[in-house]
């Protein structure tokens, strides 16, 4: 059905209006400490999961969790799930790490995000 199959849903972000108060419950959550740490971004690696803190929803403006599936090949995918009928939210991009993402729109509105890492 489709060229590139997806590796499965291994990051989640969570938009936070207090990243101080929602880092400690994450942190108690999970049983761990936060591996990125900073006032921008605040990342759990567990479990093969990261679950990530964005303050105020970051540049993207967030306004609910948007699960990221990881796909070989961002581009391509996003050329599928549109060609199915979704639509682009937010153009593939660099975020740091050697990580491109993207979000897309199903066709009920719920955010689905790529994420690629190289």
């Amino acid at each position: 059905m489709t060229s590139s199959a997806t590796r499965g849903i291994k990051t989640v972000l969570h938009p936070v209006s207090d990243l101080a108060k929602a880092k400690a419950v994450y942190a108690a959550l999970l049983g761990i400490p936060p591996q990125t740490d900073s006032s921008y971004y605040v990342g759990f690696e567990t479990e093969g999961q990261h679950i990530g803190l964005v303050p105020g929803g970051g540049p993207q403006g967030m306004i609910s969790p948007v699960a990221y599936w990881h796909v070989p090949d961002v581009e391509a995918k996003l050329a599928e799930v549109i060609a199915a009928g979704a639509t682009v939210n937010e153009a593939a991009h660099e975020v740091g790490g050697g990580r491109l993402v993207a979000t897309v729109i199903d066709p009920d509105g719920n955010v689905l995000g790529l994420l690629q890492s190289r």
